[in-house]
């Protein structure tokens, strides 16, 4: 069996301005870098992972350092866990999504496993291409414990894919914190074991319901 804990990015400059990031390379804020060394130091106590992934977009993998520092693995960077690839939407404020694609936006925001970015993925797509990478991990690994270092969408939609069957089900699904960790395990079949472990935060936990 193998364990992977899937953790999202602390929070970077999208969430703190309020903006949609998808793939748009955003750093953390001073924030964001302090919920990273507490949710290192919480996995490491807690689980000692062995190896560490990342998406390559910055603020996953500054999130990814203090723990590749304190387990002493080098960051494997992985694109296939990057956050969804936004389009059009890419670095738009929510209100100007709300304007200029009102349609597709009110789909992402309340039936959020059929919605697609114009001129980017779907949300089908990006599930697809995340439990295909989580997958290989996995087994990969197996037998080991795992640090993922991801974005908010991939999580949710992994969760729902893992629970449900079938990514529609993602409304249903909350969106985790910064920082949090999500924790997967894999024996052939997928397990979600515990979702947005986050007191570890204490007064540093932030939520973005909207943010990527």
């Amino acid at each position: 069996m193998t364990k992977l804990l899937l953790i999202r990015h602390g929070e970077s400059e999208a969430n703190n301005k309020g903006f949609f990031a998808g793939q748009y390379d955003a750093p953390l804020m001073p924030k964001g870098n302090e919920q990273a060394e507490k949710t290192a130091k919480y996995i490491v106590e807690k689980y000692a992972p062995t190896k560490i992934y990342a998406s390559d977009l910055k603020r996953a993998y500054c999130t990814a350092v203090p723990i590749s520092k304190l387990i002493g693995a080098d960051i494997i960077t992985d694109q296939g866990i990057r956050e969804i690839n936004a389009g059009k939407w890419q670095k738009m404020s929510f209100d100007d999504l709300e304007n200029e694609f009102l349609d597709e936006y009110m789909v992402w925001l309340n039936d959020i496993g059929n919605a697609s970015c114009n001129g980017g993925e779907s949300v089908k797509e990006l599930s697809e291409r995340v439990m295909t990478s989580l997958t290989a991990i996995a087994k990969e690994n197996f037998g080991e414990t795992i640090a993922v270092v991801t974005h908010a969408t991939p999580i949710r939609a992994a969760q729902t894919v893992i629970q449900y069957g079938d990514i529609s089900h993602m409304k249903n699904v909350p969106w985790v914190s910064n920082g949090s960790v999500t924790v997967f395990e894999y024996n052939g079949e997928w397990k979600c074991v515990s979702v947005s472990e986050d007191n570890h935060l204490g007064t540093d936990k932030t939520v973005f319901p909207a943010n990527v």
